[in-house]
């Protein structure tokens, strides 16, 4: 799906990615050509072009630890479809540019406090249909992705420390995983590689109460014993 929609801008007609994000905190900034884009929580939303369906909405979050989260959601098709990817972000000059978990980019660039999608060599589209996205206050997407990372567990709170991006989040409380990680891990009390499908939430820390980023498993977590991130 990812190749399908690159291959699209790059013909300059269609692409797409993302979903929807509801948080309070969430701090829209108003970007010009010479202003930087700080690491804060940001969103935006638009509908962009669809070569057999009415439209992809698509939403990108822009995280304040350095990673974004795209939802796609394709209007019309006759099996409703939704589709979410991640990854990290950088500020290039005037343009911004997301690097997803197969090290493939994706070029954006600030038009006031809108968010204009670029071609994959990062130059502008020229074409009739719309690319810019608008700025909107939504709550991260629940479609599952495909993550691999470290997965630790003691005293009561897990950790996974994504391979991809280096990040380390809270994974929201699940029995059966901790059960699972006591066997992989065996009598070694260190993280075990695990893959999975899941999403990101903005949830309370359980002792603190502060608002954290939170992973839910959603489904086939398999633990891989012995093995890391660098691991084939």
């Amino acid at each position: 799906m990812k190749k399908v929609i690159l291959s699209a801008i790059a013909a300059s007609t269609l692409f797409v990615l993302m979903g929807c994000n509801n948080r309070s905190e969430t701090q829209v900034l108003h970007p010009t050509p010479s202003e930087e884009l700080k690491p804060m929580q940001q969103s935006w939303r638009g509908v962009l072009p669809c070569a057999d369906c009415e439209g992809i909405e698509t939403t990108l979050y822009l995280e304040k630890d350095g990673t974004w989260v795209m939802n796609q959601r394709y209007q019309g098709a006759k099996t409703p479809s939704a589709f979410a990817s991640y990854g990290t972000w950088a500020r290039t000059a005037e343009k911004l540019v997301l690097t997803d978990t197969a090290g493939e980019k994706i070029w954006f660039r600030a038009k006031g406090d809108t968010m204009e999608m670029l071609d994959r060599e990062g130059n502008p589209i020229h074409s009739q249909f719309n690319y810019t996205l608008k700025p909107v206050t939504a709550a991260l997407p629940s479609t599952p992705m495909a993550m691999r990372g470290m997965y630790f567990y003691m005293a009561d709170a897990a950790t996974f420390t994504d391979c991809v991006t280096g990040i380390k989040v809270s994974v929201a409380d699940n029995a059966q995983l901790e059960r699972d990680y006591a066997v992989a891990r065996g009598n070694d009390s260190k993280p075990v590689l695990l893959t999975l499908e899941g999403h990101f939430t903005i949830e309370p820390n359980p002792d603190s109460g502060e608002l954290v980023k939170t992973l839910k498993v959603d489904k086939e977590p398999v633990f891989l014993a012995g093995k890391r991130c660098d691991s084939q």
